[in-house]
């Protein structure tokens, strides 16, 4: 919403200029605005998702995601209102090229291809990676949508979270016949929901896990093993030995 307000400012203000001007305009002016409208865009929408990655939350200010993007901050302020407005657009725009990566990357053709407990350590080992990799932006993200519950936002981040996790669940079910629980589809999402959710105390909680060390794994590797095994448990597949 707020790009197709800034480009019907850009389309009023040519009003005022004499058509002869703007037949001419509209070929080599207007176009080139506008791409570098978007491009702007995107810096700064990149910028603002490094920002909160590497500063968290109460680090990530308006100025600071200017100096990132090159931008001043009175440009930021033209397109958003606040930081509030620019997270927004920012995590939404995370969700969605996550579920678009998603169903590019997996598509229901290749997840029929693929044993069902080597598409969950598949999974598993690329979610434990991600959350690694990305722990401050996720941490940041989680604080934000968590602040915002009852809003028109958090019911969006909520509708595209769920969605690709229920493409993720569609792929699982296409091997519905090795999975001995009696209810599939219950199975795998509360399999999925224990994943996620035992991702984010370990990885995206911040709190010391010092004294919790004799009781957790004591690496990615053998933390991945433990996950696999847990969901292919309580789908009622055997794991593998080891």
């Amino acid at each position: 919403m707020r790009i197709y307000i800034y480009m019907q400012v850009l389309y009023c203000q040519a009003q005022y200029i004499r058509p002869d001007i703007k037949d001419n305009m509209a070929k080599s002016s207007l176009a080139p605005q506008q791409a570098r409208s978007r491009e702007s865009l995107r810096k700064l929408l990149k910028a603002a998702a490094e920002v909160l990655g590497q500063h968290g939350l109460e680090g990530t200010t308006i100025p600071r995601i200017a100096r990132h993007a090159g931008l001043t901050p009175g440009a930021v302020y033209r397109r958003f209102p606040d930081k509030d407005a620019l997270l927004e657009t920012v995590i939404l725009g995370i969700l969605e090229r996550q579920e678009e990566r998603l169903r590019v990357a997996l598509t229901p053709q290749m997840a029929r291809q693929i044993p069902l407990a080597v598409f969950a350590e598949q999974l598993i080992s690329s979610m434990l990676i991600s959350y690694r990799a990305s722990a401050g932006l996720l941490r940041a993200v989680r604080q934000f949508v968590q602040g915002r519950d009852q809003t028109a936002f958090y019911k969006k981040a909520a509708r595209q979270e769920m969605r690709a996790i229920e493409y993720l669940m569609e792929l699982f079910l296409l091997h519905r016949r090795e999975i001995r629980h009696r209810e599939p589809p219950v199975a795998v999402a509360f399999a999925l929901m224990t994943l996620t959710s035992t991702l984010i105390e370990l990885i995206l909680v911040d709190h010391d896990l010092r004294y919790w060390q004799a009781l957790i794994p004591k690496d990615d590797q053998a933390l991945k093993r433990e996950l696999l095994r847990n969901f292919l448990s309580y789908l009622g597949v055997e794991p593998k030995s080891g």
